[in-house]
């Protein structure tokens, strides 16, 4: 299922994250306060996919139309959660949405599912060990 994040949600977004981390690098570097982190600046939206307490999956809009902070459990992955989560996201925007992503596994999933490369940039932050990171962006379809 898929609802509205609510503030008590918070710890187990964060548990979730801490596993997608640890199994694949996301967020590449790990935020000092993880839950301000999933709640930046422009936060128009946010969404979990739950089933029953657990959260199994997270996503937010911002008031930009930016789709960030998309994650989902890796023992739950290719149920369709993150379509349904990147769905929920772009109805609340009610247009396309942007993106940017320096997983590759990451920019293969958004290029299967549709969306436009509109180009790449050097991020102004560091991977853990100090090189440069390489943000594609896109747009959905």
């Amino acid at each position: 299922m898929i609802r509205s994040r609510a503030a008590a949600d918070l710890p187990a977004c964060v548990a979730t994250l801490r596993v997608v981390h640890e199994e694949d690098g996301y967020p590449l570097n790990w935020p000092a306060d993880p839950r301000a982190w999933l709640m930046p600046p422009g936060l128009r939206g946010a969404w979990v996919a739950v089933e029953g307490e657990t959260v199994t999956g997270h996503a937010i809009v911002t008031s930009e139309g930016e789709l960030s902070r998309l994650f989902v459990s890796p023992q739950r992955r290719g149920a369709g959660l993150a379509r349904e989560l990147i769905a929920h996201a772009r109805a609340a925007h009610g247009g396309p949405l942007v993106l940017e992503v320096a997983n590759a596994a990451a920019a293969a999933y958004y290029e299967r599912s549709g969306w436009i490369l509109t180009g790449s940039a050097v991020a102004d932050w560091t991977a853990p060990d100090g090189s440069p990171v390489t943000l594609r962006r896109y747009r959905s379809a």
